[in-house]
């Protein structure tokens, strides 16, 4: 059993060894000290910090309202929060010294457990008879509810805390739990923490409470609990009414809806992967603001997008690298083989009311720059008003998807099944670059981001296909001289 007279003020000790101080982990591992008999001569100096943070926590009860009393872990300070147990040296019912007279009835935490600051480390069931005044106002809980602990507000005697302090008793639990730098300024300041009224969680206090509280004492003024609570107790916004669910309806896909569904569906088993780069449009900024004022009433179309010029250097380009334009087919034994296709059958992406489509611009190999503005602008209008033809839709070779007019810089394009290749564009923006001198100048930047079949196309191919699209748009009279 574990036992003590009152008389001799003997104490449970637990000795901490091995701390960290590690404030990334905050842990540290806690030798639960062999818990030995010794009286209060003869460990006066050791035990009396421990004595003291007893005292620190939590309010006084009478006996009768508290059987079992729980041993906390203390806080070590440095931001741990956890202590690892090495060894323990008592057992239930096990008899050392002690400041209460009692029993161990449980330990928490096995060898090699992490134990949590603030939480009990022991039971110590407490005697039902102890009558000694003095012994009872030294009894104090340190945790609201503890296993064996009446979960019921303890009575509060008149002779040990006085009528109305029961409310604040419980309030004052956690007044001594601060942070380190809280308890470094109230050294600094000369000032007990325990006459402080605290505003955090569970009455902790903080480090605007210590600065209320001097500035007070400093003006002559007096904190008050009910002002330090002040804080604490003003209004809270009301809560948002809770919003009853709205019922889920089913739609059912449109027909281009589903043949999107379809065909994206294919294109995703096609292994992708994604090129980029930077093109710079000045230049054929130039040259279209040159060929727009040059068009009238007679001419194919009003005027002419970048669009046009973009799909015309993607055929040049084609020209010389065609695995762009193949396509990927297997055969009935499921052995694959490439179509190579001459003609250059440019897709379009176009977001329509009914939804995304894609027709395609036929042998532009044979169509000019207005050619190709005549053939988009047709293109664009009947897929506003949802009469595209399947024809126009059908034997696209390569596409192109002008992502830019929307929004956004970069895109992933997916490959539409039967190519190998794809191309998205960006939104142009202008943005400081070097030029040739290293001055940096403003130039109109678009990001091309092509995206190819991996099983048939490598990186350098694709690569080099980029870079001469890019040459061709960056330096449009080379477009022109390649053009038949």
């Amino acid at each position: 059993m574990l036992w003590g007279s009152a008389g001799s003020r003997v104490v449970v000790r637990a000795g901490f060894f091995r701390g960290s101080n590690r404030r990334s982990s905050g842990s540290g591992r806690v030798l639960a000290s062999s818990i030995t008999t010794s009286t209060t001569t003869a460990t006066k100096s050791s035990l009396l910090a421990v004595s003291r943070l007893s005292r620190s926590r939590g309010f006084k009860s009478s006996a009768q309202a508290l059987v079992v009393k729980p041993f906390l872990l203390a806080d070590i300070g440095e931001g741990i929060r956890e202590c690892e147990v090495i060894q323990w040296f008592v057992q239930p019912e096990a008899r050392i010294t002690s400041r209460y007279d009692g029993v161990i009835k449980k330990l928490y935490y096995e060898a090699g457990d992490m134990a949590i600051v603030g939480k009990p480390l022991v039971d110590i069931d407490l005697k039902a008879d102890i009558s000694d005044p003095e012994q009872l106002g030294e009894v104090e809980s340190e945790a609201p509810a503890v296993s064996g602990v009446s979960k019921q507000a303890p009575k509060t005697s008149e002779g040990v805390d006085g009528p109305g302090h029961s409310s604040t008793s419980t309030t004052r639990l956690h007044r001594s739990l601060a942070t380190p730098a809280v308890r470094r300024i109230t050294r600094e300041h000369d000032v007990d923490i325990m006459e402080i009224k605290g505003t955090g969680k569970d009455g902790r206090v903080l480090k605007e409470d210590v600065t209320r509280f001097v500035e007070a004492r400093k003006s002559g003024g007096h904190v008050s609990e009910s002002s330090s609570l002040q804080s604490s107790t003003l209004p809270r916004p009301p809560r948002a009414q809770a919003v009853s669910p709205r019922e889920e309806t089913k739609v059912p896909l449109t027909h281009i809806q589903s043949q999107m569904l379809k065909a994206m569906t294919k294109s995703l088993t096609i292994p992708h992967f994604l090129y980029s780069d930077e093109i710079n449009f000045d230049q054929l900024i130039h040259l279209r603001s040159t060929i727009n004022k040059s068009l009238n009433a007679n001419s194919p179309v009003p005027r002419v997008s970048f669009m046009p010029f973009v799909i015309k250097a993607v055929s040049i380009a084609l020209e010389q690298y065609p695995l762009l334009n193949s396509r990927l087919e297997f055969d009935a034994d499921n052995k694959p083989s490439l179509i190579m296709r001459p003609q250059h059958n440019i897709g379009v992406a176009m977001d329509t009311p009914a939804g995304l489509v894609v027709p395609n611009i036929k042998d532009v190999t044979n169509l000019s720059i207005l050619d190709i503005a005549a053939e988009l602008t047709r293109l664009q209008e009947l897929g506003a008003e949802g009469k595209l033809t399947p024809a126009d839709a059908s034997g696209g070779t390569i596409t192109v998807s002008n992502i830019g007019n929307i929004g956004g810089t970069v895109v992933a394009p997916v490959i539409i099944t039967g190519e190998v290749a794809i191309l998205g564009m960006g939104r142009a923006q202008k943005l400081p670059r070097f030029d040739e001198d290293g001055q940096v100048v403003a130039k109109t930047i678009t990001n091309f981001s092509w995206s190819a079949d991996h099983r048939v196309v490598d990186g350098a191919t694709m690569a080099r296909m980029a870079a001469l699209v890019r040459e061709l748009v960056e330096v449009p009279g080379k477009m022109f001289a390649r053009m038949k």
